[in-house]
């Protein structure tokens, strides 16, 4: 791996727990649709692909397929006001992010935080657990035409910085930023827990799988 000039981290799963909000948000719009909630672990598995995806999985039961057009409407404004409401409430850094990013500061390394969670949910989160500060950019699911597994974000952040491909690092949890980071030409590291719909991440092949942020500086350390 090399050296990298820039890190770009994702939001959901890598620094922050959020199940715990978006369960909560999934299950009180199925109750208030009249249909029975799903609970944490369900939830769990169909995160990762904003807040409209989750939505679409969430009426139809599972990863794949689509709900109509009537049950999307319906539902979609509901689950948008609770988690308006409620974001923030109940999610967490995962160990090890703060002492992780702070470590981080110190490297001279630029930092953005690259999610495909909608703007209006991003800023408010990264705000609420206090870590907003560290990123010099961030780029959400609707700040550009395109999200990841789309390499358009992570391109644009390094056209930000001024910095090559070859010396950008992606961190994140999913397959989804794997195919980003190689579509752009950058490593990827990915971390062992996660939203990565059930899948061992190990199994997508990202250069490094780490199980907390306090590990980056051990394997930063011996990047060429």
């Amino acid at each position: 791996m090399n050296k990298p000039k820039m890190i770009l981290i994702d939001l959901d799963g890598t620094l922050v727990d959020s199940v715990p909000d978006l369960a909560y948000c999934v299950d009180t719009m199925m109750e208030k649709i009249g249909r029975p909630p799903y609970g944490d672990a369900k939830v769990h598995d169909w995160v990762g692909n904003g807040v409209e995806r989750l939505t679409r999985r969430a009426l139809i039961g599972q990863l794949e397929g689509e709900p109509t057009d009537e049950e999307f409407e319906k539902a979609y404004p509901i689950f948008l006001g609770l988690y308006d409401k409620h974001n923030g409430e109940n999610s967490h850094l995962y160990p090890g992010v703060r002492e992780g990013l702070d470590y981080l500061k110190t490297t001279g390394i630029r930092m953005g935080c690259v999610t495909n969670k909608a703007e209006q949910f991003t800023v408010p989160l990264l705000k609420a657990l206090e870590v907003y500060d560290y990123f010099e950019i961030v780029i959400s699911g609707d700040s550009l035409p395109k999200k990841k597994p789309d390499p358009m974000p992570l391109l644009h952040a390094a056209e930000h910085f001024g910095v090559k491909s070859s010396e950008s690092l992606m961190l994140g949890d999913s397959v989804s930023d794997v195919k980003a980071a190689r579509a752009a030409g950058f490593d990827i590291v990915c971390m062992s827990y996660g939203y990565n719909h059930g899948n061992d991440i190990r199994d997508a092949n990202p250069d490094h799988v780490i199980d907390s942020f306090v590990e980056l500086e051990g394997l930063l350390t011996k990047a060429a």
